[in-house]
């Protein structure tokens, strides 16, 4: 394998785990979201299948991500299931209100979320707040102050912004491009 292949591979895989999972700055929430909206008991048919991220500017895909009924499970590109898996639980919960899946994540006492929602036929649209960005951050975290609280939470090296919207305040956080994303397309 030649360095370029293997350095572009190590990269996808950073890139996507680090939208899939937390990261160092992240936007919590104390209960599963959208609050008061009852858990899914298994992945629905609609998006279960084999997945790969696509970089539209550069034409390249990531490591694959295979949605099950039980939950997900990831694969490289030699075909070596060691990269992940994640189980439907009180850890892990899947949630579908408004036409967006609702995937909760639980790290010690609160939650981070995660949406998808099918872009077109094949498509997922994978989303989150991105806070990554310094200058990004603070202009999110000021115009989340106006609309919510917004408590800082630090944890070891990691920061945490946490918010307890409503689910109409969830959907307006939606539906105002707080969310952003990459595509997820359909392999099989």
């Amino acid at each position: 394998m030649d360095i370029h292949r293997s350095y572009m591979r190590i990269l996808l895989l950073i890139i996507f785990w680090s939208l899939l999972l937390y990261s160092c700055k992240e936007v919590t929430y104390r209960e599963a979201q959208p609050k008061g909206i009852t858990p899914l008991k298994e992945i629905p048919t609609l998006l279960k299948g084999t997945y790969q991220t696509y970089d539209r500017q550069t034409g390249a895909t990531g490591d694959t991500l295979i949605i099950e009924s039980w939950g997900y499970h990831f694969k490289d590109k030699e075909d070596q299931d060691w990269l992940g898996r994640g189980v439907l639980s009180d850890s892990l919960v899947v949630k579908f209100y408004q036409n967006y899946y609702f995937i909760n994540f639980k790290d010690g006492n609160q939650w981070v979320l995660r949406l998808i929602r099918e872009k077109s036929p094949g498509v997922l649209e994978f989303m989150s707040i991105d806070i990554q960005d310094d200058s990004r951050r603070r202009e999110l975290q000021r115009k989340l102050s106006r609309k919510l609280e917004v408590k800082e939470i630090k944890k070891g090296d990691d920061t945490f912004f946490q918010i307890n919207p409503t689910p109409t305040q969830l959907i307006s956080l939606i539906n105002e491009g707080y969310f952003t994303g990459v595509e997820l397309r359909k392999m099989k």
